[in-house]
Parts: structure tokens; C-alpha cells; sequence
């Protein structure tokens, strides 16, 4: 079975578990998934089946939007709800002070990632130096925060939501923290929801026991193509005899197909044959079209 289950991840479950579930439920070996989600955040896990964990490394769009939770006034050791208290602190922050604090944290910002997080360093994670109490430097990394917006404050109970649309590898329990303290308190993020990711949206995602039930009663529906990860590619249709040379890969010439008129180098495009199935990915090599990653 080669193809993307789109997960809608429940809490107290993390993306390993998610993983070993559904490799149990599908009879596959080859599982795996396309960015890790904190335990007690949900949403949209993509998971990889057979030939498409061969994407794993060149997935184009790791982009991610979440609807986030908060509070402030309250501090923990893993800068979410679920954590140890270690400050409290009065908040009497208004609706006004946070839409002004949020334009620092628009575009590309600098984030110290969490010491309860999956961060290597010397070839530990941080949260296991975490749980052994011991704090190790971090350096800060740079991520991109393509958009911000508070949906919602409640001035009396010091709560509120965050929309956020950023790239890969941004903390929104940091982000919420770092807010906090340029407001000149603390906060915690109280609840996460991943409602897209790598280009899948929350809508079009199942629960573990959904997937449960289809598989049983034999009802693959729920198997997204390989293709799909790559949609952000420019097609590219080839003949029967340029896709049989293609699979076996050998180049193709560029002014032997609809490339012709000039296309920029190093450009990737989804290879398809007459009758409009993927084959591969191709990549332009000067005047050569070359396989770049073969499912």
C-alpha cells in the first residue's frame, strides 16, 4: 500500500503512536510521517505508507497553520498547561497591548527552542537533559511567521486564541512564551490545534478509530496518492515511449517535450504519462530532463 493517510491526531497519543497504530491497521512496514506533533496538541498528522516514505526528505511544503490557546500570567517548564508551575505573575494585559506586540513576531523572527522539545544536541534530545533536570545551551533558530492574528481576548480571565500560519520547525509554545515576557508578564499555550499541514487541511482528515472501522470492512478511500504531496509541482505529460525511457531512467530531451519553448534550470516537475499517472519526479538539467526521485 504506497500512499498518505491524513490523521487527525487525538490527544495523549504522540506521532510515534499514531505511527504504530496505523502500521498495525494497514499491514505495512514502511510507516512513517511527515513532522512530529506534541502529545497533547491535535490535528493534521500526515502519515506515509510504502513508496512514499521515500518523500520524507523532499517533501516541498512544510508550511503549518495552528489555532492556538493561551494564558497569561502563569509559567511552566515546557511553556504549555501540561507542565510544572514556576511562576505566577499578575497580568492585567489588554486586547490593544497584544495586537501591538504581535507585529514583532510577524516575519522571519529568531526562536531558543523549549528544553522539553525533540531538539538534538550531542546527540541528545533536549527533553531528555530536561527530565534529568539539567539545562544545556541552545541555539536560537531562525523561522518564518507568515502570519499572526488574535482571534479572540478575554481581559478578565487574561485567555485567548492565536491563529498562526508559519514554516517548519516553529514553536508555538515558544512563540507564545517570548509574547508573554515582551508584554512583560507570562503565559502558557493551553490547547493546539494543527488544522494544515504540508498542504492537507483538518477536513479532510480521520481519527485512528475511523480508520479502524474502513479497514476492516475493506474500505481504502481514505489512501491519498503519493502525487499528492507534490501538487505544488508543475505537471509535465510525456509520451508512451518518453515515459518507458524515463522509468527506466534515462534523461529526456527537452525540445522533444512540452518544455520546448524554454523552462528555468533545476526546475522539479510531476512526470505523467498519456493517460495521466504519476510516474516520477523530474528535474531540468540544462537541455535534460532527469529523474529526480522515482516512487
Amino acid at each position: 500500500m504506497n500512499g498518505v493517510v491524513l490523521i487527525r491526531k487525538e490527544k495523549e497519543f504522540t506521532s510515534f503512536d499514531v505511527v504504530a497504530v496505523v502500521r498495525k491497521l494497514v499491514g505495512q512496514k514502511k510507516v512513517g510521517h511527515t513532522g512530529t506533533l506534541d502529545p497533547n496538541a491535535t490535528g493534521v498528522l500526515p502519515v506515509l505508507l510504502g513508496t512514499a516514505t521515500k518523500a520524507q526528505d523532499i517533501i516541498p511544503c512544510h508550511d503549518k497553520k495552528y489555532r492556538a490557546d493561551f494564558k497569561l500570567g502563569l509559567a511552566t517548564d515546557t511553556l504549555d498547561i501540561w507542565g510544572t508551575v514556576t511562576e505566577e505573575k499578575p497580568s492585567s494585559v489588554t486586547r490593544e497591548d497584544i495586537e501591538e506586540a504581535l507585529g514583532s513576531f510577524r516575519g522571519e523572527i529568531e526562536q531558543l527552542p523549549p528544553m522539553y522539545s525533540a531538539v538534538s544536541v550531542d546527540g541528545k534530545r533536549l527533553y531528555q537533559y530536561a527530565r534529568e533536570g539539567k539545562a544545556v545551551e541552545r541555539r536560537a533558530r531562525r523561522v518564518t511567521v507568515y502570519s499572526l492574528e488574535l482571534l479572540s481576548f478575554d481581559e478578565s480571565t487574561q485567555s485567548g486564541t492565536l491563529d498562526i500560519y508559519c514554516s517548519n520547525g516553529t514553536y508555538i509554545r515558544t512563540l507564545i512564551d517570548d509574547l508573554a515576557r515582551e508584554l512583560g508578564t507570562v503565559g502558557v499555550m493551553t490547547d493546539l490545534v494543527r488544522y494544515e499541514a504540508c498542504g492537507y487541511r483538518l477536513e479532510d482528515c480521520i481519527t485512528l478509530d475511523e480508520l479502524k472501522a474502513r479497514t476492516e470492512s475493506g474500505d481504502f478511500c481514505f489512501l491519498h496518492s503519493v502525487e499528492s504531496i507534490f501538487m505544488c509541482y508543475d505537471a509535465l505529460q510525456v509520451s508512451d515511449k518518453q515515459a518507458q525511457r524515463f522509468i527506466n531512467g534515462n534523461p529526456l530531451d527537452i525540445v522533444r517535450t512540452e518544455l520546448r519553448d524554454g523552462v528555468e534550470d533545476k526546475k522539479i516537475f510531476r512526470v505523467k504519462d498519456r493517460q495521466g499517472a504519476f510516474l516520477s519526479l523530474g528535474i531540468v538539467d540544462g537541455n535534460e530532463l532527469k529523474m529526480y526521485k522515482h516512487f
